[in-house]
């Protein structure tokens, strides 16, 4: 942080609290702000969402915010300047919002392809993740704003992800799960840690003395704010006791004065450790240099044009190119004079993020058709086809409906009773079909929405409801369909991922119909704590002819007729969204997309797939494509930034963070994801123990044969050459220098991304073949040489011992790996290591 006024002494401004004012600061006091009590000169401090843009206070529709590439895609580029760069940027955008703490970065590895909040991380390296997270976390708190850290630990699945119990062997946890927050700690400190919503080998998160006293306080020596997530807090005594200091958001639901001090006078916590929670709260605070100046301003939409470059600049290095048969790349205006090209799938659409905390209402999106044209200008002739289906949920019923007066739209009728009898307490005009009130908790205990829709086509058309609560669907008096249950998980619900069931009703063109969607209080969210009690519901409708419109032809006869077809791919922020797992690995919806791909590389032999999605996902049509991009949420320049590298303005140089498997049963932890059910409560073993992701494939050949695309793999539009492997030791042979020189053989500028992996020449069966200890990103000019430098310590080769509770390496010969990626070797060297002990 920036020079400032000397900290307040915090122990003076605790010793004139009384114990009921300390108690209220573990708690938020509203849904984004810390507790203040101005009498005693305490202040409050705001924080905001995510990892990839500061929203600020309002979910949807509020000032608009800078939308950042995805963590996958940042980890893609093997760039720490760049991380660095990003955290600058969003500390400048949660000020903008009025916030001094950015609810960010995530870490948690990618145990699995379905994972579905994958891409707000990094990677399945827990190296990479950790380098990438510590700059991230710099680049945030040089300028003033707070980083926390999330979610610790094992957040690893959307799925019963509040209730969810993990079982993971402490070796596992040591060496992959807990190692990205250990790095980022212990290189980058951050201000907070936000708990995560699971049960880890059968204590919460929120309440684990192992996770908060032993290892984060303890062997890690961390002194800093840790916060629940929202709705995260599971206990009263027990969270206080073990390190919980601020339960979010506010008001408390565990931490009232009389729940606190009931629990103070059974001896479950002592009055010493709410000092201590209030004194990690206060100091926050203080390092935020809110008691120098408290102002909260007013949240703004600031579109500044260098976060605009930056957004486009990391969004081209982190593209990674998969494949490119007979350099069908990089296009160019020459090569694509007078021709036609078929923009196909989400050509007009701007996949920029992903969904749940870390979608945000970008200031504009670049898609990738505007990309394009921009970049190729009059030279091309594009043809765009839709080509495939991929919704989610049925649009809002908002057409052909008028409510009780005639206006176009709908009646809300709000009941006080449980269920819609009678005259409302309140009714209001909306103009779509759906409610969903976020921080205004009314006291409903049902909600009815009436309109008199008259069709202009007759036929079977579809119909789709969704409700927090119970609900139904009525036509003309008769229930069409009902919702027998809450819904699963309410966040998901609120922010879009939920798939509705869809109904079929036949309609006759010119005839009113009375419909009606009716939904209940939940008796309880379905999860999320905070949405305890909320009324919501949403209703889609789509004709016949859309919904059955044969679109895959189309697109067929576009690529015909044009030299090339570009289709694009990916996951709408409702497919690929926190509170729930992807439900295919192939993707959505129910094959559509692969379907596309297929007809029309039948159609077309120079077909060019571009994939936007933030995990690996099946591609049955690689064979028959000539070239793929995997584009992963690049953040709202992202049809500038995919246009930069299919257009040769960028040479790609991202490379793969995570291992693309050929099929789901090929995932190191196929068979153990989501887990299984044991009464009633799902549980899920980590039986894989730490050979997640390219650890699991490097085992044997046959592993290896598995993988589509290996961890660390990307192609660029130049060619490297490298030589003179050397490796270099320390006196204490604690530390080992690698370097290599690296040489550019093309004629286009370009970088190489030079990875150091190691292990034990002779690996012993429990322990993985070689894992990343190092890398160095090198951008070279045509022609140009550089030496790339890496160095790593011996500690890096030791393992976890669950035995003597310490790491242990063994003496031994190591082999240092040089690659291009995992399994693309460059060069090996032999060094020698003797036994050693390290503490935790």
């Amino acid at each position: 942080m920036g020079s400032h006024a000397a900290m307040p002494d915090i122990g003076a401004i605790l010793s004139q609290l009384t114990l009921e004012e300390k108690v209220s600061l573990l708690a938020g006091k509203n849904f984004w702000e810390t507790v203040d009590i101005p009498e005693k000169g305490v202040h409050s401090v705001k924080v905001s969402d995510g990892p990839n843009g500061a929203r600020g206070a309002t979910f949807k529709n509020g000032p608009t915010a800078a939308c950042f590439p995805a963590s996958c895609l940042l980890a893609a580029t093997w760039d720490v300047e760049a991380a660095r760069n990003i955290g600058n940027a969003l500390a400048e955008e949660a000020q903008s919002k009025g916030a001094r703490a950015l609810l960010a970065p995530t870490v948690c590895p990618h145990r699995h392809p379905l994972g579905g909040r994958n891409f707000e991380s990094f990677s399945e390296d827990p190296l990479l993740a950790g380098k990438m997270a510590a700059q991230y976390i710099s680049g945030l708190q040089e300028k003033g704003v707070a980083a926390t850290i999330k979610h610790f630990a094992a957040n690893e699945q959307e799925t019963c992800r509040f209730t969810v119990d993990a079982h993971i062997s402490e070796r596992a946890l040591r060496e992959i799960y807990l190692k990205p927050f250990e790095i980022a700690i212990k290189e980058a400190n951050p201000m907070a840690v936000m708990t995560s919503y699971n049960i880890l080998n059968g204590h919460h998160a929120d309440s684990s003395d192992f996770l908060l006293k032993d290892v984060l306080r303890g062997q890690w020596g961390w002194n800093g704010l840790v916060m629940s997530d929202w709705g995260g807090t599971n206990s009263t005594a027990e969270s206080i006791q073990a390190g919980l200091d601020l339960e979010m958001p506010g008001p408390t639901k565990w931490r009232t004065a009389e729940a606190v001090l009931e629990g103070i006078k059974a001896g479950r916590v002592s009055e010493k450790t709410i000092n201590d929670r209030a004194r990690n709260v206060l100091e926050f605070v203080a390092k935020l240099r809110c008691f120098e100046d408290p102002t909260i301003l007013e949240e703004k939409a600031i579109n500044k044009p260098e976060h605009q470059r930056l957004i486009r600049s990391v969004g081209g290095q982190g593209l990674v190119l998969l494949k490119n048969d007979n350099e069908i790349l990089p296009l160019n205006k020459e090569r694509l004079a007078n021709k036609k090209v078929a923009l196909l799938g989400f050509a007009k659409d701007g996949l920029i993020h992903g969904g749940g905390s870390a979608s945000v209402n970008a200031h504009y999106r670049v898609t990738p058709e505007e990309g394009l044209r921009a970049a190729l200008g009059d030279a091309v002739e594009f043809e765009y086809a839709q080509g495939a289906h991929t919704f989610r949920q049925l649009p809002l019923m908002d057409k052909m409906v008028v409510d009780r007066d005639g206006h176009p739209g709908w009646t809300l009728d709000f009941f006080l009773s449980e269920e819609p009898t009678g005259e409302p307490s309140s009714s209001k005009h909306s103009d779509v079909p759906t409610y969903m009130p976020i921080f205004v908790k009314e006291a409903w205990g049902s909600a009815k929405a009436t309109g008199r829709f008259t069709p202009k086509q007759s036929g079977r058309h579809y119909l789709g409801m969704s409700g927090l609560g119970r609900s139904k669907i009525v036509i003309d008096g008769k229930t069409v369909y009902e919702q027998k249950e809450n819904c699963p998980d309410s966040m998901a619900f609120l922010l879009g991922g939920v798939k509705e069931p869809e109904v079929q009703w036949d309609f006759e063109a010119g005839k009113s119909y009375t419909m009606e969607v009716i939904t209940l209080k939940p008796s309880k969210s379905g999860g999320i704590a905070l949405l305890d009690g909320y009324l919501g519901f949403r209703f889609g409708f789509m004709t016949e002819e859309e919904h059955n419109r044969d679109l895959l032809s189309e697109a067929v006869e576009v690529a015909k007729r044009s030299d090339l077809a570009i289709v694009f791919t990916g996951h709408t922020p409702d497919w690929e969204t926190e509170g729930q797992d992807q439900i295919s690995f192939n993707l959505p919806s129910n094959g559509s997309q692969d379907r596309l791909v297929t007809s029309v590389s039948a159609a077309n032999s120079n077909t060019i797939v571009v994939n936007c999605t933030g995990v690996a996902v099946g591609m049955p049509w690689l064979e028959n494509v000539k070239a793929v991009v995997q584009a992963w949420f690049p953040g709202q320049e992202a049809g500038n930034a995919i246009a930069d590298v299919l257009t040769g303005a960028v040479n790609p140089s991202g490379r793969l963070p995570v291992s693309f498997p050929r099929r789901l049963e090929d995932a190191p932890a196929h068979g153990n994801f989501p887990g299984e059910y044991i009464d009633g409560q799902l549980h899920v073993t980590y039986e894989e123990g730490v050979f997640v992701g390219y650890r699991h494939y490097d085992r044997s050949e046959e592993h290896r044969s598995q993988v589509l695309f290996p961890f660390g793999h990307g192609l660029s539009y130049t060619t490297f050459t490298h030589s003179n492997p050397r490796v270099t030791a320390s006196d204490d042979a604690e530390e080992f220098k690698i370097t290599i020189d690296v040489t550019n053989t093309g004629s286009r500028a370009g970088a190489d991304v030079v990875q150091v992996y190691a292990g034990a020449k002779v690996a012993s069966i429990e322990d993985p073949v070689k894992e990343l200890v190092g890398f160095a990103k090198v951008h070279l000019a045509p022609r140009g040489s550089k030496t790339a430098t890496i160095r790593f310590n011996a500690r890096q080769l030791a393992h976890f011992s669950e035995s003597s509770k310490r790491w242990e390496l063994k003496q031994g010969e190591y082999e240092i790996t040089i690659g291009r990626s995992v399994q693309d070797v460059i060069a090996k060297v032999t060094v020698s290591a003797a036994a050693r002990s390290y503490e935790l």
